[in-house]
């Protein structure tokens, strides 16, 4: 006869196996509930009374993995409400005003604060007064051998008159963007204009290409009124840095004057 002591039901894994259940603390198991020692009464259909055949995970995989730190349910770095990493839009530094267009760096980071457009407005108003009211009366003066009577207001005299304004606002506002970024309407306004890229002065081209592309359309007869008028009332709907076409076409920004 074998002394030896029967082994566990065939099935059943060995006391370290991770997916064994354990009886709860401080009783027996309820009286509906399999006892943990195995045995006919416990059988689970389909194979051994912990799991399927073979001593494999039991449906449904393996057990989840460790609780991640601090626990499940713990606030995220920073707490909750905090700003994602790059800025709220994703790519911007963080409390960048303005975002940046397809994810990149925003090119206004670390500039003042763009214009408002009722400053813009006032600038201009204050340059065309500067520029057109003496040179209307000096050049009107010339063509008609200053006699201001009724035949001053002769069509090539005021057509002649408005060409001089022009080409003398071009080159006023060329020679002040091209120098400091500012013409005297924009120095009274305590705004600037600078380059979209870096903030500097539009020194040469950037400068020259912004008053030319405000100008120069206007001596077109027609189309340089609808075109002008287009022009400034861009940025009144342009986002997000309240470009003008001029502007646009220099690749600048009008901003407030530190």
């Amino acid at each position: 006869m074998n002394s030896d002591q029967p082994g566990p039901p065939s099935g059943e894994p060995p006391e370290h196996d991770p997916f064994r259940k354990r009886p709860p603390e401080g009783g027996d198991l309820p009286p509906d509930r399999p006892s943990a020692g195995g045995g006919p009464d416990s059988a689970v259909p389909g194979g051994g009374p912990y799991g399927p055949p073979g001593g494999g995970p039991p449906p449904g995989g393996p057990p989840p993995g460790p609780p991640p730190p601090g626990g499940y349910g713990a606030p995220p770095p920073g707490g909750y409400g905090a700003p994602p990493p790059g800025g709220p839009y994703g790519g911007a530094p963080y409390g960048s005003p303005y975002g940046a267009p397809y994810g990149g760096p925003d090119p206004l980071a670390g500039m003042p604060p763009l214009a408002g457009l009722g400053r813009r407005l006032l600038a201009r108003i204050i340059d065309g007064l500067l520029i057109g009211i003496p040179v209307g009366l000096i050049v009107g003066g010339l063509i008609s051998g200053f006699d201001y009577g009724d035949d001053y207001d002769d069509m090539g005299q005021s057509t002649g008159v408005q060409l001089a304004i022009l080409l003398v606002y071009f080159v006023y506002e060329g020679l002040m963007l091209t120098r400091s970024g500012q013409t005297v309407g924009k120095m009274l306004m305590k705004i600037r204009v600078a380059v979209l890229a870096d903030g500097s002065v539009p020194a040469g081209s950037p400068g020259w290409t912004r008053a030319a592309v405000y100008s120069l359309p206007q001596l077109v007869p027609c189309f340089g009124f609808v075109f002008w008028l287009v022009n400034v009332l861009f940025c009144t709907w342009d986002k997000p840095y309240r470009q003008c076409l001029h502007d646009k076409a220099a690749k600048t920004v009008v901003v407030s004057a530190r």
